[in-house]
C-alpha cells in the first residue's frame, strides 16, 4: 500500500446495482483510492453532488429505473461534474452501444467480466489525465486572472495619462473642460455612424473606437505652450498671433511623442492621439495647417476630430462671442463639405444631428462656468 493519507487519494465513485461487483470493484480499489459506493443512478447521483466531486466514476448501464446513460447524461450536464471522467463497466458489448456511452461523455468502457489488471491499469491512467487537465484548466483560468488584472492595470494608467494631460491643458485654457467632453462624444457617434461606411470600416473597429474616444481629449493639449497674451486673447488673433498660435498642434504632437518615448514604446492609444493634436486643424481641400496635407493624407482620426471641434466652437458661447443657433452651425458645415472637411464625414454628421444637440445640451457649460470664465478673462485682461 502506498504511504500516503487517506484524504490524499484520489475518489473513485463507483455506480452498480450489483452487490457482488460493487465488492469486487471496492477490494480491487480500495488500497489505491478512496472507494465510495452507490447501488442505484439515483443514488450515485446523489453522492456525486455531495461533498467535492469524485475523481472518476466508474458506472455500470444496466440498472433498474435510472441506467448509466442517463445518470452519465445527468452528470456530464452539471457544471461541477462535467469534467469527471466516466468509464463504463457493462455486459453490453455492441459497438452502438460502446458509441452511444462515448457520445455521451464517457472517456472509456470496459466489459463485464472485468479484468482487475485492466481495471487497474484505465483507473489509473485516467485519473492521472484528469489530475494533468485540471492543473492545465486550473493554471489557465490563473493566467487569464492575470491578464485580465494587467489589462485592466493598462486601462487605468491610459485613463489617468490622459487626465493628467488634459487637466494640465484645463489649467491654461479655461474654455476647454466641457468642450472636451462635447468633443469626445461627437467623435464617438461619428465613428459610430461610419463604422460600416466602405471608406472607413477597416479602421473603425470597436477597438479603435475606444481609442479614439480615450484620445480625443488630447487634441487641444499643444496649447499649454501659447503664451498667455495669444491664448488668452478675447477676440480675433493679428496675422502673427494666430502664425504662433497654429503652432499649438505640433507643439500637442511632440508633448505626447515625449511621453511616449519616456515609456521607452510605442503606446497605441498615444499614436492615435498625436494624429489627433497634428492634424485635427488640416481642411480636406488641403487649406488647414500645419502640413497642408489634403483628402485621405489626414489621419481618419483628425478627420472626425476637425468637424467635431469646429462644430462645438460654432455653438459654443465665450466671452468674446454668442453661441451659434444648431442649424446655422450645420449649414456652415454643410457649406464645408469635400472643402474643410471629409464629404462622408460631414454627411454621417447631417444624418445624427440631432444626437449632436443633445450632447451639446447634456454638457452645455452652466451659468456657474460662464461667470467663472468671465473672472478668468478679466483677470488675464485687466
Amino acid at each position: 500500500m502506498d504511504a500516503m493519507n487517506f484524504s490524499d487519494k484520489p475518489t473513485v465513485l463507483v455506480v452498480d446495482d450489483t452487490p457482488d461487483n460493487l465488492s469486487l470493484i471496492n477490494l480491487l480499489l480500495k488500497d489505491h483510492y478512496h472507494v465510495r459506493i452507490a447501488n442505484s443512478g439515483e443514488r450515485g447521483l446523489k453522492l456525486a453532488a455531495t461533498g467535492n466531486p469524485p475523481d472518476l466514476i466508474l458506472l455500470d448501464i444496466m440498472m433498474p429505473g435510472m441506467d448509466g446513460y442517463e445518470v452519465c447524461q445527468r452528470l456530464k450536464a452539471d457544471p461541477k461534474m462535467k469534467h469527471v471522467p466516466v468509464i463504463f463497466l457493462t455486459a453490453k458489448i455492441e459497438m452502438e452501444d460502446e458509441k452511444k456511452g462515448l457520445e455521451l461523455g464517457a472517456v472509456d468502457y470496459i466489459t463485464k467480466p472485468i479484468s482487475p489488471p485492466l481495471v487497474l491499469a484505465r483507473v489509473k491512467t485516467h485519473i492521472a489525465m484528469k489530475a494533468s487537465v485540471d492543473f492545465l484548466r486550473d493554471k489557465n483560468d490563473y493566467l487569464e486572472s492575470e491578464v485580465g488584472k494587467r489589462t485592466r492595470e493598462v486601462v487605468a494608467i491610459q485613463d489617468v495619462t490622459i487626465l493628467a494631460m488634459t487637466s494640465l491643458a484645463e489649467t491654461r485654457d479655461s474654455d476647454t473642460g466641457n468642450h472636451i467632453r462635447r468633443t469626445q462624444f461627437y467623435v464617438k457617434a461619428l465613428a459610430e455612424q461610419l463604422q460600416d461606411h466602405p471608406r472607413f470600416s477597416s479602421y473603425l473597429t470597436p477597438h479603435n473606437i475606444t481609442m479614439l474616444y480615450k484620445s480625443t481629449p488630447l487634441h487641444d493639449i499643444g496649447k499649454v505652450g501659447i503664451p498667455d497674451r495669444i491664448l488668452l486673447k478675447p477676440g480675433r488673433f493679428e496675422p502673427e498671433e494666430f502664425e504662433i498660435m497654429k503652432q499649438h498642434s505640433a507643439l500637442g504632437r511632440d508633448a505626447i511623442a515625449y511621453a511616449e518615448r519616456s515609456l521607452g514604446t510605442n503606446v497605441e492609444f498615444l499614436s492615435m492621439a498625436k494624429e489627433i493634436a497634428l492634424s485635427h486643424h488640416e481642411k480636406y481641400d488641403g487649406s488647414g495647417y500645419p502640413e497642408g496635407l489634403a483628402g485621405d493624407a489626414i489621419p481618419i482620426s483628425a478627420r472626425l476630430m476637425a468637424l467635431a471641434d469646429v462644430y462645438d466652437a460654432l455653438i459654443s458661447q465665450r466671452i468674446y462671442k454668442a453661441g451659434m443657433p444648431h442649424a446655422q452651425a450645420t449649414a456652415l458645415i454643410q457649406n464645408g463639405r469635400a472643402l474643410h472637411f471629409d464629404p462622408d464625414i460631414v454627411d454621417a454628421f447631417l444624418a445624427i444631428q440631432d444626437e449632436f444637440q443633445a450632447i451639446a445640451a447634456h454638457y452645455a457649460e452652466s451659468s456657474a462656468d460662464l461667470a467663472k470664465k468671465a473672472r478668468y478673462f478679466s483677470a488675464a485682461h485687466p
